[in-house]
């Protein structure tokens, strides 16, 4: 009997990676996924904060898709190594603070390297040649191929019919024939698929997976780089960008302030992290101070603070400060008035 081979998918929740994984399945290949987390993949937990969000499906999109294909699926944290791909990519970024195609080097050196620690023929992506501006072109993917290491035993099976063929078409362990010729940007062809292959529900077919591609988000990370003096993070910084209004009335200081009652409830778990504040006689949001501040710089975050609240036109609001350690004490304050909340200071 010949020997059946096996595969690695890189699953990113989205349906390219699962009709990639479906096509070759469907070829007698064992297939098992990998999804490296970086803490900056949209996924459900955000969606699970907002109520704005409360329509949207609650769920680990890797994860079901692995269930959907029935394979077992390796989540692998990378936060760490992953730093050194967003702080220094050697390909540049995206119209944001994406580094797509280092990303997609990295990601793929990494299956590699898990592929042959487990003793897997080759590795499976979602790619689709044109899809993507800088790590799904023509000029860019043999790019990816070579500086991952993956070189020809990187298959994609979408576009398989548009690249050159791989060492696993050529020793006939998969054929060319049965994989596609999908380009562009229009996802009719997929959505095409899905419907062949049975799969009704799935991920927005054009919907993008990493917060570093969204401009908001980007700007954020950039103005903590810049008020801390370095460019480094941890996931805490990864998650609390996610919510919450952010404003920075001075430079060494900011505030986070909850836009609603789930970001509220979130943020109340890093309240032993930062300085914090809610109105004590009128309804009003939580927020989180980052920074060294001073009596000054506390009365102006109560002011802030105030006209985020029902107390908005009262002529004294009172304010609990907590600090680190739990102790708390109230100040007064004027709420300020709209016209005296700065559009720069919105980060």
């Amino acid at each position: 009997m010949s020997q059946q081979r096996k595969a690695v998918a890189l699953i990113s929740g989205g349906l390219d990676s699962m009709l990639a994984c479906q096509t070759i399945m469907n070829q007698g290949i064992h297939v098992e996924g990998i999804n490296f987390f970086t803490g900056f993949c949209v996924e459900g937990h955000t969606h699970a904060i907002r109520k704005q969000d409360a329509d949207k499906v609650k769920r680990n999109n890797a994860l079901w898709v692995a269930e959907q294909l029935g394979i077992k699926l390796h989540i692998i944290d990378i936060i760490e190594e992953y730093k050194q791909v967003l702080l220094n990519p050697k390909h540049g970024y995206g119209a944001n603070l994406n580094p797509c195609l280092d990303c997609k080097i990295f990601m793929v050196n990494k299956a590699k390297q898990w592929m042959q620690e487990n003793g897997f023929d080759f590795i499976i992506t979602g790619e689709v040649v044109g899809q993507r501006p800088m790590s799904q072109r023509k000029q860019t993917m043999p790019i990816v191929a070579a500086e991952s290491g993956a070189d020809d035993l990187l298959v994609r099976p979408l576009s398989a019919q548009n690249l050159p063929a791989t060492l696993p078409e050529r020793e006939g362990w998969i054929s060319r024939d049965k994989m596609f010729g999908f380009s562009g940007r229009s996802r009719k062809p997929q959505m095409a698929l899905a419907k062949e292959f049975g799969f009704a529900d799935y991920a927005q077919p054009a919907g993008g997976c990493c917060f570093l591609t969204d401009e908001s988000y980007s700007l954020k990370l950039t103005d903590l780089w810049q008020a801390r003096g370095k460019r480094d993070y941890d996931l805490d910084d990864i998650m609390l960008l996610k919510v919450g209004r952010h404003i920075r009335p001075r430079p060494h200081f900011k505030i986070i302030v909850a836009r609603e009652d789930g970001e509220a409830r979130f943020m109340s778990g890093y309240k032993k992290e930062f300085v914090s504040m809610h109105c004590t006689n009128h309804r009003g949001p939580l927020v989180l101070i980052d920074g060294e501040v001073g009596e000054d710089d506390l009365a102006l975050a109560g002011q802030i603070l105030a006209r985020y609240g029902q107390g908005r036109d009262a002529e004294q609001v009172e304010v609990t400060i907590r600090d680190r350690a739990g102790a708390e004490r109230n100040i007064f304050v004027k709420p300020l008035a709209a016209e005296q909340i700065r559009e720069e200071w919105f980060v």
